[in-house]
């Protein structure tokens, strides 16, 4: 199949580039390069290019011809979000529905969309499924809804199918150590941990100690970036085959608190790395866990990295090679 990824250069979407390459799909990157990096493309062709240039965008559309379109390219960063809407609002739905018009032109019909679960905002029950009511709590979490009502509009009025995977916490990396998060300034909790142990931060910082937890910390569903891309490449099978659209959950199904975390990344890397307790993050919601029976059920997705302490040591085996790259 012919495949155009955008963001294909960043951390989710090089380890699904990898896992579609590994499937003998013909795959074309379109990626700004702002958060990626062109080593991390490990099978297809990388073209740089930005989701805003519509003329561009559309020129490769037409060239390509793919016969599916998966879309990674998004700002992420809960807390960002709060201080900058509008950046969000720019890049994750104007920037979209560029792409979803291009598409338009040449008669794309087949979208895999990359979600979150940060459009169920404070879920009334845990584990969540994907019928659970869209209540979003920061900027991040309702562009993303917003672009799920554009899908689902479009589904409804058009010949075009689309599969949304809302992503839980995703975190590791490339088990053979080829890929992982590159971020000018780690935001993720694991990541934060793993860097913290290395020097590069002075402290770990835990926002918030006074959620309806068992220990007062958040709690979150962490789910490998392989066991994601595995996701994305039965998904996209699934669409397919059956052309209908859907949305489903990508997580574990139960989840491991800050504290948690933190004691697995000390036993992990054998560093006691300092740790401070501040207050709330805001746009964190206490609790998130997944109900991923249906992708399971549908798509026969069969997770092989549900495990904290591999995941951590995955992403720590990345971390330490990272200090040795020049990036």
């Amino acid at each position: 199949m012919k495949v155009f990824v955008t963001g294909g250069a960043g951390y989710i979407g090089s380890h699904v580039v990898k896992a579609l390459g590994a499937h003998n799909h013909d795959i074309v990157v379109f990626d700004n390069l702002s958060t990626g990096h062109d080593w991390a493309v490990l099978s297809g062709r990388l073209v740089r290019g930005d989701l805003g240039d519509q003329a561009a965008l559309e020129e490769i559309l037409k060239a390509f011809q793919p016969d599916a379109v998966l879309h990674f390219a998004a700002s992420i960063q809960v807390e960002e979000s709060v201080r900058k809407p509008l950046m969000y609002y720019r890049n994750n739905v104007i920037n979209t529905l560029n792409l979803l018009e291009a598409m338009a032109a040449q008669k794309i019909r087949y979208f895999l969309y990359s979600s979150t679960a940060a459009v169920y905002g404070n879920p009334e029950r845990i584990p969540v499924d994907e019928n659970a009511p869209l209540r979003p709590i920061n900027p991040y979490g309702a562009t993303k809804r917003t672009i799920e009502q554009v899908l689902q509009d479009l589904s409804e009025a058009d010949d075009f199918k689309c599969i949304s995977l809302r992503y839980f916490n995703v975190a590791g990396a490339d088990v053979e150590g080829r890929i992982g998060q590159v971020y000018r300034e780690a935001t993720h909790l694991i990541t934060r941990a793993l860097k913290t142990a290395l020097g590069v931060y002075p402290r770990l910082s835990i926002f918030g100690t006074d959620y309806q937890t068992a220990d007062g910390t958040c709690i979150r569903d962490y789910i490998h970036v392989d066991d994601l891309a595995a996701a994305h490449v039965l998904a996209l099978n699934h669409l397919v085959e059956t052309g209908k659209s859907n949305v489903m959950n990508c997580g574990y199904g139960h989840g491991f608190s800050v504290k948690e975390v933190v004691r697995t990344a000390r036993k992990v890397t054998g560093i006691d790395f300092p740790v401070e307790e501040t207050g709330r993050r805001a746009g964190d919601p206490p609790t998130l866990v997944a109900d991923s029976s249906r992708i399971r059920s549908l798509t026969g997705w069969q997770p092989r990295g549900d495990d904290l302490e591999y995941i951590i040591r995955t992403a720590w085996n990345w971390e330490k090679k990272l200090q040795t790259m020049s990036i």
